[in-house]
């Protein structure tokens, strides 16, 4: 089953002030929309960006990454027809729709809409309302409101992709959001378990209030891997996955590409799960000449089965030849390939060791890296 989220992101949002859109302001040490959009990454096929036409950073900046991105409409029931129709072309099943503005959302909130969409083809959580309610008139309460059956909308809203397509087509405009759209094209909605801390920011002091949230809610992990591969017979190197021409070749039980290695055990010791030889023995003979994708994407696929995603690597090469520049950016292209990160989570770079030592003497070639992993 094909699933996709929008982010409606389209919105001016200047009430929470800072002079710019909420959703591009700082928020612990990241902006609004940076922990929105990594909500959904691994929980979800496909997600769509909605960007307003004025935001020409935010266009250049995520054109080439793994986003849908498409322009915002006049209101946000039109942003949420143009995200819904940028995937028409994707075979989805089941869509969420989610405002920007709400980074917190945990993953068990993303999680329970989908699970509940299996039996039902609406679903959206909410918050029963506990607190008293009053009316009023300016700075006077005027009465009191029964709470009975009251709860506070949240998003993600989720939908079965066709029947909420066909609801926003049939719908006149001016709904508060799209269970409104849902339920006035005869769709049931489910309502699961809403959560207190995937609060909306509408105001400045909820910038506060959710970096607290995220606060707490953070689990850094950081790792480091070291490697080394002497040089023998041969006429290239792997380095980082990529097969660079030299009049040597580097020894090992596998493919012997010692970056990748360094990564791949940077990872592990970032989830205290030992290093790639606890993993993949050197003695078994099934590893001979093995490529070192197979350790590195056992590695990811680790990381992601413990509930981490891998925020950046960074390797650094020591050695005096081959010349490494020339290939850096091909090695990041293809370690965030492997890794499915973007290009610029990845760091390759060299270094000589001003040819002292065994990689001065060029008698081999090492590498040391770092990973850094956040709970998802």
């Amino acid at each position: 089953m094909t699933t996709a989220a929008i982010i409606v992101a389209a919105g001016r949002g200047l009430r929470a002030g800072g002079g710019i859109p909420k959703q591009w302001r700082p928020l612990a040490g990241r902006r609004v929309a940076d922990w929105t959009i990594d909500r959904f990454r691994g929980q979800v096929n496909h997600i769509v960006l909605v960007l307003s036409e004025d935001d020409v950073p935010a266009w250049a900046e995520f054109e080439n990454t793994d986003l849908i991105l498409t322009r915002g409409g006049s209101d946000r029931a039109g942003s949420v027809r143009n995200g819904l129709a940028s995937l028409a072309d994707f075979a989805v099943d089941l869509v969420l729709i989610h405002d920007v503005a709400r980074p917190c959302v945990g993953l068990d909130t993303i999680q329970n809409v989908l699970d509940a969409l299996k039996a039902q083809p609406a679903a959206a959580p909410g918050l029963a309302v506990t607190d008293a309610l009053w009316t009023g008139d300016g700075a006077i309460v005027t009465g009191t409101q029964d709470r009975s059956g009251l709860f506070a909308a949240q998003t993600p809203q989720g939908f079965h992709y066709n029947a909420i397509v066909a609801a926003h087509a049939a719908h006149p405009g001016g709904a508060a959001d799209d269970v409104e759209v849902a339920r006035a094209a005869g769709l049931d909605v489910a309502i699961v378990p809403g959560d207190a801390d995937n609060i909306k920011i509408t105001r400045p002091e909820d910038f506060a209030r959710a970096e607290r949230i995220l606060g707490t809610d953070m689990d850094v992990r950081l790792g480091n891997g070291y490697d080394v591969h002497r040089f023998g017979d041969g006429d290239h190197v792997i380095l980082c996955g990529v097969k660079v021409p030299h009049d040597r070749g580097l020894q090992g039980h596998s493919d012997a590409d010692v970056g990748m290695h360094a990564v791949t055990d940077a990872i592990y010791g970032a989830l205290a799960q030992g290093d790639i030889g606890q993993h993949f023995p050197p003695s078994d003979p099934q590893w001979k000449g093995a490529a070192s994708t197979i350790f590195l994407r056992h590695a990811v696929e680790l990381a992601e089965k413990m509930g981490y995603a891998i925020s950046n690597v960074d390797c650094t090469l020591v050695c005096e030849y081959p010349k490494i520049g020339p290939h850096a950016p091909a090695m990041r292209e293809e370690m965030a390939r492997i890794m499915e990160l973007r290009a610029d989570q990845v760091s390759v770079k060299a270094t000589t060791s001003e040819r002292l030592g065994f990689t001065g003497r060029s008698e081999g070639i090492a590498s040391l890296a770092t990973a850094c992993l956040l709970k998802s």
